[in-house]
């Protein structure tokens, strides 16, 4: 059974129209977002790792090397159980620094153009055999079909149709950071069409052919030979040779790289894909003994390659060659798309824009995608062609391994970039020589004189027979020995470049470099201005916006440690639109950096708090304890009930915690990497002024804000840093503010209440004081009705004033002493006023005790005080002292001048107070006196109004000896300021 042409043809271009319009839709946004990012999509598009060797060269390798077809998988199975080790990293490094292609990682990490270049043609030559392989594949499978040679028209036919879809749906961003959905979405489709189909073919082999498993078992029953042959080169040396090449092909292959990390939407898809893809591969090699011993049985005489074509023939099903062939096309046709997608990143990052480089006048954007999609169509070209003069005797196998063999000489220097900090670009780029002509010499040129390409033979097999090694495992084992080693030498012989030092640093999972140097450009303007010069004003305006919205910053920033992380992530995004090494040099020379000029702190640990978070998952052992024991202690810093406040060595705000932000209402992320001098006010003058003065604690600061006055006090504490401690650099500080605010208004409330209590008392004696001239009013004016003289008239209006001058006297202290204070007014007055006011209200209370008072004061004292508050104080002294007293007993204020100070002595000759119990003077509410004679608040309140006052209180008793208590408080310079009396 032959099927036309014509009927092939247009189901292979049917199936491409659906593969158009599933990239299309999906593009549009008509396919759900939560589809296309799901983890079940991404490993369905790793898929591509299966093309046309796998669908139809597995059957013709396991027919001639049997069981060592499962090589090719099982190191894929390898390379994606160490996924911790291996593979997040390399994504890890992608992602962050959105490198989208091999030849990227290592220019990143070597810092070299050299290693971008080679890597780029390494790769180039080693693809174009296998994008010819998957051309070959897609003409003899239409050979087998239709038992005619086709015309060459339609391979290039179908190479046009490949590149037209490259460029539509693969070639439409610039950026790594814009995703290919539609292509992801389609690749994807492609695989469960090879697996649906190579899977349908299988069960036809069993249950068409074999009549079911027993059928098969009675088989492999009469013909041992059969599972025998598969099993006979189990023991080959194969076997480590091919497990270990298809490990290096699974993340190493431009179509696996691409697909892997370059269109990664989710890192936890990689997680799912661990184990899925494993298990989709194992689903795609179970048939192939069944289609191989079928096609046995039937006995074509088909290439083996092809067995899975040729038995859908034989039994005459129009329909199932049709699908098998559309498996086939999906195979070779994504392998091509993606393949061509990745080589024409890496031309255009490492040769075309090295060697012609666009004029900044033009649109740089346009000349890249442009550009890139020249480069797709003359890649698919030259695979075209290679295809073209290659003799077909090759089997579809051995071009794969070719291609195979080549990316594995790029092992050594994933170690290297992973691992080893100390490989240096000489070693990669010496390594990678050796390696590629070692390849070359074992296998490209052997494949050439195979192929008629070059008629002149070299020595290779007697070398291979020396060795007692295979083909494949001599060539792979000589070319990455050599290259290993002399990698491995170089390095160790030659030294880093700083810059090389950095990448490497930056490539290893548990480094945390800290951005250093400050750029000499000072703002974003500057930068667009700057970069304008090579990148063109558009771009360059373009990019340093994106820049200012990924990391949220204001186009006005001005910040050395601000303006330095833009230019890192400016850097960042021109590796995905120009290369690493390309974009280095540009940032270098037109934003360069003050090596010299101190990073700032903040951003430093900023920095590293960023790389924290994102690398947490990888952490282990003491590396991950001695990371929470970090995050338990920043936690505790941010709950911790007071503000908290650190400056780095620069002076620059390193630490703001969120009870300072509750206290201030600024935030953060607007103080920390300022100088507090740059706070808004007043916490500029306040903490500003703390931390240059040369007190660790500063107490009862009134700050007027938001018009509200708040009370704070402050402690700072200098930490010293040994390394630089001969330096002329400030020290670090840790500031605590802690708000006494509600303290304040409670010790208001119960100063008032103490006095509303103290006015209690004094009522009975104010009344008696009040009656006395009240009675004397009333009777001089019920005789002044009486007097007709002018003089009698005059005294007793005198009289009568008099009594009223007594009345208002009293009753102005008392309204002096209850008045509430919302805070406290610190002005000059005398002293000797204060105590006078205190006397007299106390006496009014003590006035019938025989208590007689002494006061000995230089009227010429005064303080900056507030004298209703220190009145109180006064009262409530002289109130205990008269509670403790007896009946004529004298009580002397004995004040005297001690240089600044003013020391005043409250002494009475009462009872004393007990021995266990003056500890608790000050304590609230505690009290000798019995209940309902005393709230206990009156020395503690006593106390904190002289503390405000800077002043001290201090109490010297003994029992039945009296009680002396010592007020010290600062006199005013101010005296000049109240007027005599």
């Amino acid at each position: 059974m032959t099927l036309e042409l014509s009927s092939l043809f247009t189901a292979g271009f049917l199936y491409l129209v659906i593969l158009f319009l599933i990239a299309y839709i999906t593009d549009r946004g008509v396919i759900p977002e939560r589809w296309v990012s799901h983890p079940l999509v991404y490993t369905l598009s790793l898929g591509v790792y299966a093309t046309s060797w796998t669908y139809y060269g597995s059957v013709g390798f396991a027919n001639s090397s049997g069981y060592l077809f499962l090589t090719i998988y099982l190191g894929v199975t390898l390379a994606f159980a160490l996924s911790p080790v291996l593979l997040r990293p390399i994504l890890r490094m992608a992602r962050e620094y959105q490198l989208s292609s091999l030849a990227d990682l290592f220019a990143f990490r070597y810092r070299s153009q050299l290693a971008g270049v080679l890597v780029t043609l390494f790769m180039l030559i080693g693809a174009l055999p296998y994008i010819a392989l998957q051309i070959r594949a897609v003409t003899q499978s239409l050979q087998v079909l239709t038992q005619e040679a086709p015309p060459h028209i339609l391979a290039l036919g179908f190479c046009i149709t490949l590149t037209a879809f490259a460029i539509l749906f693969g070639a439409r961003h610039i950026s790594p950071r814009e995703k290919h959905r539609g292509l992801v979405m389609a690749i994807a489709f492609e695989s469960l069409v090879k697996l649906i189909a190579l899977l349908g073919v299988g069960l036809f082999a069993l249950f068409g052919i074999f009549s079911g498993p027993q059928g098969l078992n009675q088989w492999l029953t009469d013909h041992p030979e059969a599972i025998q042959k598969l099993y006979e080169p189990v023991g080959s040396s194969q076997w480590g040779t091919l497990i270990f090449l298809s490990f290096g092909a699974a993340f190493l292959l431009p179509r696996q790289f691409h697909m892997l990390f370059a269109e990664n939407l989710k890192e936890d898809n990689l997680r799912f894909a661990s184990w899925a893809f494993p298990v989709f591969l194992l689903l795609l090699n179970l048939p192939i003994p069944v289609i191989l011993w079928a096609g046995h049985y039937l006995g074509l005489s088909t290439n083996p390659d092809y067995f899975v074509l040729g038995i859908t023939l034989a039994e005459g099903h129009s329909w199932l060659p049709l699908i098998t062939f559309v498996g086939g096309i999906s195979a070779a046709s994504a392998m091509v798309i993606i393949t061509t997608l990745a080589l024409s990143s890496m031309c255009m990052n490492h040769l075309l824009l090295p060697a012609s480089y666009p004029d900044p006048k033009l649109n740089l954007y346009y000349w890249l995608l442009w550009g890139r999609r020249l480069l797709i169509g003359l890649i698919i070209l030259a695979g075209y062609s290679f295809y073209a003069f290659l003799k077909h005797r090759t089997g579809l196998a051995q071009l794969g391994l070719i291609s195979f063999v080549a990316v594995a000489q790029f092992l050594p220097g994933i170690v290297g970039l992973l691992y080893w900090r100390r490989a240096t670009r000489e070693g990669l780029i010496a390594g990678l020589l050796a390696g590629i002509f070692i390849w070359a010499f074992t296998l490209l040129l052997p494949m050439l004189q195979h192929s008629g390409f070059i008629e002149h033979s070299y020595p290779i097999s007697h070398w291979q027979q020396a060795t007692g090694l295979d083909h494949w495992s001599f060539a792979t084992f000589w070319s990455v020995s050599c290259n290993a080693l002399l990698f491995a030498l170089v390095s160790l012989i030659t030294r880093q470049r700083q810059e090389e030092q950095q990448a490497a640093a930056s490539c290893c999972s548990s480094a945390f470099v800290p951005l250093t140097g400050v750029v000499a450009a000072r703002s974003p303007d500057e930068f667009k201005k700057e970069l304008g010069a090579l990148l063109g004003e558009s771009t360059a305006r373009n990019e340093v916006d994106r820049a200012l919205s990924d990391l949220g910053m204001s186009p006005k920033e001005t910040r050395s440690t601000e303006l330095r992380r833009l230019r890192e992530r400016i850097e960042r995004n021109l590796y995905g639109l120009i290369g690493p090494q390309m974009s280095h040099l540009i940032i270098s020379r037109r934003l360069a950096l003050d090596p010299e000029a101190r990073t700032a702190l903040a951003d430093s640990m900023r920095y590293v708090e960023e790389r924290l978070a994102h690398s947490r998952s990888v952490l282990h052992g003491l590396t991950r304890e001695l990371d929470n024991l970090q995050q338990y202690q920043k936690q505790i810093l941010e709950d911790l009930p007071l503000g908290a406040c650190a400056l780095g060595q620069d002076g620059e705000i390193i630490i703001w915690n969120q009870i300072m932000e509750e206290y201030t209402g600024v935030t953060d992320q607007v103080t920390v990497g300022h100088p507090l001098q740059q706070l808004p006010r007043p916490w500029n003058d306040l903490l500003g002024g703390f931390a240059r003065a040369s007190d660790s604690h500063s107490y009862h600061l009134e700050v007027a804000f938001a018009g509200q006055t708040r009370w704070f006090n402050l402690h700072k504490a200098v930490i010293e840093d040994p390394q630089i401690s001969a330096t002329s650099e400030a020290p670090g500080m840790v500031i605590l503010m802690e708000d006494l605010t509600q303290l304040e208004n409670l010790e208001a409330e119960l100063a008032h209440s103490d006095r509303l209590a103290s006015i209690g008392r004094l009522a009975a004696g104010v009344a008696h004081e009040i009656g006395n001239p009240v009675t004397g009013i009333a009777s001089i004016a019920q005789n002044l009705k009486y007097e007709e003289e002018p003089a009698a008239i005059e005294q007793s209006a005198s009289d009568i004033l008099t009594q009223t001058e007594r009345i208002t006297h009293i009753v102005q202290s008392l309204m002096n002493f209850s008045r509430s204070s919302s805070g406290q007014s610190l002005q000059p007055v005398r002293l000797m006023d204060i105590l006078q006011d205190a006397l007299d209200l106390v006496r009014l209370v003590h006035k019938h005790d025989q208590l007689k008072y002494r006061v000995d004061c230089d009227p010429q004292i005064v303080l900056q005080a507030d004298h209703q508050r220190l009145a109180q104080v006064f009262v409530n002294l002289l109130n205990n002292a008269s509670d403790a007293s007896s009946p004529g007993d004298c009580i002397t204020i004995d004040v005297r001048e001690d240089a600044s100070q003013a020391i005043v002595e409250v002494i009475d000759q009462g009872s004393g107070i007990p021995v266990h119990f003056q500890q608790r003077l000050f304590e609230p509410f505690a009290t000798t006196k019995s209940t309902g004679k005393g709230t206990g608040l009156g020395l503690a309140l006593s106390r904190n109004i002289v503390l405000d006052h800077d002043g001290e209180i201090e109490i010297i008793s003994s029992p039945d000896k009296g009680t002396i208590v010592i007020v010290r408080l600062p006199i005013s310079t101010h005296a000049a300021t109240i007027p005599p009396e």
